[in-house]
């Protein structure tokens, strides 16, 4: 049974636990913020690029008129595949969350036949990085160093380095892996192929006669394309950014909970124990003054 000194020694370690905890909270929570502002500017710009893009694509003629490899199979067995998780831990199972949907594309991967060396990894998050490494698959480049500050220009590095291994026929398909942020409770893993740039069905019997395009689709389309490509990335690093955030913030709320349970336990505890300490000498000194 634990004394009245190891209790009070408990309390004190739990409330240091408590205030390290409420500090992770608040820290996670104003990341959070400036994430969800972030994305809330970028995403709905990004979206709507995307969508004019594919509308002027459905176009069968404008697909025949451009001289990019971007949109069709370049014929290399090579995938790329980019997995974002975080640089530390504290964050609920954010990050076996993205280990899982990352060790479950490569036996993927491998089930389908290829070999080790003709998958390239570049993980966005030393916690990918590291089970990236364990497993033995070449990691072509650790691109941790992104979530360090999240910005728009490394992230355009990282998808103009992609798109420039895919023009040059060094990959044929680049897979994006990374936990999408839906709400505070909700980051599902997320499989996007990043390129080649896909088309849904339904756009590729589609006509867009109505559509006034100026100076003219091919010079748009042109125009759009890179910007599309250097967008996601940015944008699927912010939001697993914020999702990352996000189990922080909840996983800190869950222990600064527990952490205040136990606290009231243990206090109680205390409180008991110290009474029973009390009783116990003004027993003693009633029993001596009777002897």
């Amino acid at each position: 049974m634990a004394s009245l000194k190891e209790t009070k020694t408990r309390i004190a370690s739990v409330k240091s636990t408590l205030q390290i905890t409420a500090a992770m909270k608040m820290v996670a929570a104003a990341k959070l913020h400036r994430a969800q502002q972030a994305i809330a500017g970028m995403l709905p710009y990004q979206e709507k690029l995307h969508e004019i893009l594919q509308d002027l694509l459905a176009d069968r003629s404008v697909r025949a008129a451009l001289d990019t490899p971007l949109l069709q199979d370049n014929g290399s067995p090579r995938v790329a595949v980019v997995a974002f998780s975080s640089n530390s831990s504290l964050c609920g199972g954010f990050n076996a969350t993205a280990v899982k949907s990352l060790l479950g594309e490569l036996a993927a991967l491998e089930d389908a036949g290829l070999q080790r060396e003709q998958i390239d990894l570049y993980p966005v998050g030393r916690k990918v990085a590291e089970a990236a490494r364990k497993t033995g698959f070449p990691v072509r480049r650790d691109a941790s160093s992104l979530l360090d500050k999240p910005a728009y220009e490394p992230a355009a590095e990282l998808a103009c380095e992609l798109t420039e291994s895919f023009e040059k026929g060094e990959v044929g398909r680049i897979v994006l892996l990374y936990n999408h942020y839906k709400s505070n409770a909700a980051q599902p893993p997320t499989r996007e192929v990043y390129l080649p740039l896909e088309l849904p069905a339904a756009l590729e019997s589609r006509s867009d006669d109505d559509l006034i395009v100026e100076p003219d689709r091919k010079e748009v389309v042109e125009a759009l394309l890179p910007k599309v490509l250097l967008l996601k990335i940015y944008t699927v690093l912010m939001d697993s950014f914020a999702a990352e955030q996000a189990a922080r913030t909840v996983a800190m709320q869950l222990a600064s909970d527990n952490a205040d349970e136990l606290l009231d336990q243990l206090t109680l505890e205390y409180n008991k124990r110290r009474q029973q300490a009390i009783t116990s000498e003004l027993l003693d000194i009633v029993g001596g003054s009777l002897a």
